[in-house]
């Protein structure tokens, strides 16, 4: 999957509310990509209920995957403001599209999505994030929350899903973009040359 991670054209340096809502949509993509392959594998994961559960497990695991990158770059202050809005533009992302083809308001189920979100981030503070990456446990309890999604005959099987193939892939994209987002300078536009026939 392809990710955009830089900007461009603009020299201003970005706020915490900036970089989190370009975080927000690259986050959305990749939670939404790692649901497609897990479903390429072969697991069943049914439109509804079940597909939102799952997009709301990996969601929340991601959001903690970057803010415990945040808290390497940036203050307590700063990092309180990035993964806030962060949170609530991942979780508006959501309800909308759960509203759209579940019902009930995106209001309500922001508001869940949120509360998920506050009751794993105390648990998932239980667990290390180095500087190479998260903690075997970390992303294990990833897994462990993910087998209250799926159905009883995958149940044991996508513990190695998310472990081998789809945390690792996430983490190292989340990793790749805060890197490149969190860059003082913006890159430069590349100019084409052109070859001319004269």
């Amino acid at each position: 999957m392809r990710i955009k991670s830089q900007w461009f054209k603009s020299e201003r340096k970005k706020t915490p509310q900036e970089i989190a809502g370009a975080m927000a949509f690259t986050i959305w993509r990749i939670a939404d990509n790692a649901l497609k392959n897990t479903r390429r594998a072969n697991f069943e994961i049914a439109i509804g209920p079940q597909y939102f559960s799952f997009l709301t497990e990996f969601l929340v695991f991601l959001i903690q995957v970057a803010d415990r990158i945040a808290h390497r770059q940036l203050s307590a202050e700063t990092r309180f403001v990035f993964t806030s809005t962060l949170a609530n533009c991942v979780a508006e992302t959501l309800a909308e599209n759960q509203s759209r083809l579940m019902g009930n308001s995106i209001a309500e189920h922001k508001q869940y999505f949120i509360d998920k979100l506050n009751q794993r981030a105390g648990e998932y503070a239980d667990f290390n994030y180095e500087i190479d990456g998260p903690e075997f446990a970390f992303t294990r309890y990833l897994a462990f929350c993910m087998r209250e999604v799926m159905d009883e005959k995958d149940v044991e099987w996508v513990i190695d899903q998310m472990m081998s193939i789809e945390a690792p892939e996430a983490v190292d994209m989340v990793e790749k973009t805060m890197k490149n987002l969190f860059e003082a300078e913006p890159k430069q536009t590349r100019i084409r040359k052109v070859t001319s026939g004269d």
